[in-house]
């Protein structure tokens, strides 16, 4: 359409439009009050590196004389942004529902205000499991000069350190904010680890790059993973009316010191890598490991053909039948 005829059709295309909006419900958020800020949380993932990797990201120049003082004026931030953010989150959930139950901010902002709270005193302790984490990085990769190059340059640890801190709020059941925050991660770095997998410590991707970790994945200690791999479910059942039957264990299980190699493919929540378990590259998997047990796919057979009007020398014969 030629703009200089937009004017024209301006009152038309606006009336399509906005009719359009009232005709699906699922694409649009009208005549509703409460939307958390997807701005804010990717404020808040920011905020908790900060606090995480202090010196490393976000101010610097942090000393021993001065470290307190920034913690205690970035502190309350983040605490004022969890609150406004997890009261959003779940007066949308209830305000869902429907006008007659719409809910009450003061009720919503109490309940947020103790989440945030209880969410802060785990900060402490998802920093000594990303420390690990930051440790596994370091002992896993021999391309790596120092634990200082892990957290600045690894995608895998701004990933992992943000899932830690969503899994938290999951497990609190903050609606949105957690997937927000991991979605954030997965667009920055590549690597979606849905924010309900249990992970344990000293935790290694290894490169990341197209790594999928479902929502009931569980994963022991000292797990290693390379880049592709997905950790997925092998089904979707349904119930009598072909809805998704949500919440079941759909994810497999890996246990501790397992290694799993790149583009391999996990499936089922009934699927199993016992405890030190190797997955070779590119296997697809969908039936339980024993422990200790390797797993791997018949090497392909490699054809490699020399130039037109050469004579090959027995070392390019890699495969009988060239």
């Amino acid at each position: 359409m030629d703009s200089r005829h937009l004017g024209d059709a301006l009152p038309r295309l606006v009336s399509r439009i906005v009719e359009s909006y009232f005709s699906d419900a699922r694409t649009r958020h009208i005549d509703r009050e409460y939307l958390p800020s997807r701005e804010v949380i990717i404020e808040v993932c920011d905020m908790l590196l900060e606090l995480t990797y202090p010196g490393y990201i976000g101010r610097k120049g942090l000393t021993r004389h001065n470290i307190a003082f920034h913690v205690g004026e970035l502190l309350p931030r983040l605490w004022d942004h969890l609150t406004n953010q997890i009261t959003q989150c779940l007066c949308h959930e209830e305000e869902a529902v429907g006008p007659a139950d719409n809910p009450s901010r003061a009720v919503c902002r109490d309940r947020a205000a103790d989440l945030a709270s209880r969410f802060v005193e785990r900060i402490p302790d998802v920093r000594a499991l990303l420390a690990e984490d930051v440790q596994a990085a370091y002992d896993g990769d021999p391309a790596a000069s120092s634990t200082s190059e892990v957290i600045l340059a690894y995608p895998a640890i701004l990933a992992i350190t943000i899932y830690r801190y969503a899994h938290e709020l999951y497990q609190m059941d903050v609606p949105l904010m957690p997937r927000i925050m991991t979605e954030h991660a997965h667009y920055l770095t590549g690597i979606d680890i849905h924010p309900g997998a249990r992970i344990g410590r000293y935790f290694f991707i290894d490169h990341g790059t197209g790594v999928v970790v479902g929502e009931t994945t569980d994963i022991g200690e000292h797990v290693k993973l390379y880049q592709g791999v997905t950790l997925g479910a092998l089904s979707f059942p349904k119930d009598e009316r072909g809805r998704l039957i949500r919440g079941h264990k759909r994810h497999p299980t890996v246990c501790d010191n397992v290694t799993i190699y790149a583009n391999a493919i996990v499936l089922g929540g009934e699927t199993t890598l016992g405890a030190g378990s190797v997955i070779g590259g590119s296997v697809f998997l969908t039936r339980s490991v024993d422990p200790g047990h390797q797993v791997a796919i018949t090497p392909p057979v490699l054809k490699v053909r020399p130039p037109p009007g050469t004579i090959p020398s027995p070392d390019h014969f890699l495969a009988s039948d060239i």
